[in-house]
């Protein structure tokens, strides 16, 4: 095993490298881009918040509802610093990037879209950033445009972009696709949108843990994330919103804390972003989630960014080599964010995946809740191997030779 300083960071990783053989015997995970590994200072954390501040955060006026509150708030402080928003407030904690997308969809979008409108998406997006555009257009009489990508890079061609037009209300792109490892130009994107007076949303579950992000670099006017694609826990995301935009939304749930003053007929909302956290927020999992965060700072994007390309051209060439493979998407290692997708002919991805799931490796196979790319593409399901900090180059190597023998294992005499 080569040495990886920070695989004793995480339990699983710690404890396959300490009681068993990883290149024989013990997981060899390499599904992050479904969900990432914790390290020990994040599960850490969310203990330390349960043990020593477990009051309801904003609603009390005694000293542990105030430690509450202020252990909140400071992990709004951290998520906005990691994505460089210029104020904390812009940040709204969510359950995961598909609620963000369905708090714009339901509130700015609602309030704004009309019949005749165009959203425009990319083929390449992943569910959580169509569905909530399909209902939308349906119920306001607009139109769903999609983007295309050329099939042998993954790229979407610069003339696609004509597409958007001043009829276009709205357009969400995703900032790394989760299938091809595509990451979009978003910049460039965003100043197309604004040019024909659409908002630019991200979908960053997929770009957020593997590049550095710089929201107002972006001029993105909405950006999604989930905390357990980098490390952080499950069940909390965030979603950063261009202020003069948050104060103009309507809320997106409506309960206990979002309000400012109820009557029995009406009410009026608190100040934003405690607008859209309705009910009692989930204080630990947002602790655990700028715990996240900070680690992934102290890791360093330079690092991230190197390891991922390493492990992937390794990959990438390994898979070249052997016969009856294909990858999805473009062949260049650098240019995939850790994510290598590929099928091998005659044998479907869910006996890949569950052949070497007999051989303790950990992928992911099916349609990657990206049907539409799949149809496009036509290929209705492939395999994807997605890579992190923590893996290395041994794992690869071994899912590599195991990857040789798949076709054997199914029957074939090659």
């Amino acid at each position: 095993m080569s040495t990886n300083k920070f695989r004793a960071d995480f339990p699983l990783f710690k404890a396959i490298d300490e009681h068993a053989d990883a290149v024989n015997n013990g997981l060899l995970y390499f599904d992050t881009a479904a969900t990432s590994q914790r390290p020990f200072i994040v599960l850490h954390a969310m203990s330390h918040f349960y043990a020593t501040q477990n009051a309801n955060p904003l609603r009390g006026l005694y000293d542990l509802s105030e430690r509450a509150t202020k252990a909140y708030e400071d992990a709004r402080e951290a998520v906005a610093r990691f994505i460089n928003a210029k104020e904390a407030r812009e940040v709204i904690f969510t359950r995961n990037t598909s609620e963000s997308l369905n708090l714009i969809a339901y509130t700015w979008g609602m309030a704004n879209v009309s019949a005749g409108d165009e959203i425009v998406v990319s083929i390449m997006e992943h569910h959580s950033n169509i569905l909530p555009w399909q209902m939308l257009v349906q119920a306001k009489g607009a139109r769903l445009v999609f983007l295309n990508v050329d099939k042998e890079t993954g790229i979407i061609p610069e003339s696609e972009y004509a597409k958007i037009t001043p009829k276009a209300k709205i357009v969400s792109l995703t900032q790394t696709s989760n299938v091809l490892g595509t990451t979009n130009p978003i910049k460039k994107v965003a100043q197309i949108a604004h040019q024909n007076g659409a908002i630019m949303v991200v979908d960053g579950a997929q770009s957020a843990p593997h590049i550095p992000v710089d929201v107002q670099n972006l001029d993105a006017d909405f950006f999604a994330m989930s905390g357990h694609k980098l490390c952080g826990p499950m069940g909390i995301g965030a979603l950063y919103g261009k202020l003069s935009l948050l104060e103009a939304m309507p809320p997106f749930l409506r309960g206990g804390e979002m309000i400012e003053y109820v009557t029995t007929e009406s009410a009026t909302w608190a100040e934003v972003p405690h607008k859209f956290e309705a009910g009692t927020v989930s204080a630990g999992d947002a602790v655990g989630f700028a715990a996240a965060v900070r680690y992934i700072q102290s890791v360093g994007f330079d690092t991230i960014m190197r390891h991922d390309n390493a492990l992937a051209e390794q990959l990438i060439e390994g898979i070249k080599k052997l016969p009856h493979f294909h990858i999805v998407g473009n062949k260049d290692g650098k240019k995939r964010s850790g994510i290598v997708t590929f099928t091998i002919d005659g044998v479907h991805p869910h006996d890949i995946a569950s052949l070497l799931s007999d051989e303790h490796i950990a992928i992911r196979a099916g349609h990657h809740c990206a049907q539409p790319l799949g149809q496009y593409l036509e290929i209705p399901a492939s395999a994807r191997a997605s890579l992190y900090f923590y893996n290395t180059e041994e794992e690869v190597s071994t899912l590599l030779e195991k990857l040789s023998h798949i076709r054997e294992w199914s029957g074939y005499k090659d």
